[in-house]
């Protein structure tokens, strides 16, 4: 199972472990919490698990990703980025080809699992609010491409009227609080973790996503309210 960040509470810190307390303070949090508890219980029965967990999942063929919403796009090209928090704050992200990756290299090793098992991939921690924009801009080769701070009182206004945006609200504090993963389990286990270069991931996500000068297939911003914005 792909696991994530909700488990923990807003002041787990940037380098979470997988023993660390799991203290959600969310409704997906204790979902999630709920989900992994039955999930030791059936490897006690026979059933052997393995849970991968990551931050933000990013990539080609991820149109529901943060990154794509965090993308304004105009005409075939990226217009903007958003800042949906405070620009030094981090936040984890986990490029999907390499979670994929290592997801193959653990189960090649199935013997060596025990039978309820987690690790943690830390992917790609961008210590600063803006360092996305930063390789967007470098990708694209547009230095003055905007960032701008994300609505969130258009969103407030809107949630009323959708159940989406009500959700993204819950959600918020992960772009407010450095909440990351600490792979040093996974990298003692494999030897190295993964990964691919932060520039050569965005490329290949926004080329995938038509905007490296080709049709923009991306979807819009979940809700009309972002997309109106």
């Amino acid at each position: 199972m792909a696991g994530t960040v909700y488990n923990f509470a807003p002041d787990a810190g940037p380098r979470i472990a997988e023993d660390a307390p799991q203290a959600p303070v969310t409704r997906k949090g204790a979902i999630r919490v709920e989900m992994e508890r039955r999930l030791r219980e059936a490897s006690s029965r026979g059933v052997k698990v393995l849970i991968l967990r990551a931050g933000d999942f990013f990539g080609p063929a991820a149109p529901n990703s943060a990154f794509a919403w965090l993308v304004r796009r105009r005409s075939g090209a990226v217009a903007s980025v958003w800042a949906p928090g405070p620009l030094d704050v981090g936040h984890a992200f986990a490029y999907m080809p390499d979670l994929a990756e290592t997801l193959a290299q653990l189960m090649d090793r199935e013997e060596a699992l025990a039978d309820f098992d987690v690790f943690h991939f830390r992917g790609h921690w961008l210590e600063r609010g803006d360092a996305l924009a930063g390789a967007i801009r470098r990708v694209t080769g547009t230095a003055g491409l905007p960032l701008r701070r994300f609505p969130w009182a258009v969103v407030f206004a809107a949630a009323p009227f959708s159940e989406t945006l009500r959700e993204l609200i819950e959600m918020r504090y992960l772009w407010r609080r450095p909440i990351g993963l600490d792979s040093a389990k996974l990298v003692a286990f494999l030897g190295a973790e993964p990964s691919t270069p932060l520039d050569v991931a965005v490329e290949a996500t926004l080329s995938d996503m038509g905007l490296l000068g080709g049709a923009d297939r991306a979807p819009e911003l979940a809700g009309p309210a972002l997309a109106a914005v």
